[in-house]
């Protein structure tokens, strides 16, 4: 990820997104139509945090955040996703 030219702003982190499950755990292939949304991730860039409030998580941690968190964007044909540190549920 060096070549990544995003970097968030205060207390904001970019996340790249996990790639959906392909099949079940029972070996069923699950349509494209059927996959849900991954809720996990890793970090890939970190803001400065605010004044008070330093960033917990850090580069290269793997969370998981809300079905609905952040903003999605496509960078050189990968998606992440950019929100702030409190959508984020927990590091794994």
């Amino acid at each position: 990820m060096a070549n990544l030219s995003i970097k968030p702003l205060a207390d904001r982190v970019l996340v790249e997104v996990a790639p959906a499950e392909e099949k079940t755990a029972s070996g069923i292939i699950i349509p494209d139509t059927a996959k849900e949304k991954p809720q996990r991730g890793k970090v890939v860039a970190v803001g400065t945090g605010k004044k008070d409030e330093p960033l917990t998580v850090k580069v290269g941690d793997t969370v998981l955040y809300g079905k609905y968190a952040g903003t999605e964007i496509t960078v050189d044909g990968k998606e992440f996703l950019i929100m702030r540190e409190s959508d984020i549920f927990a590091i794994l």
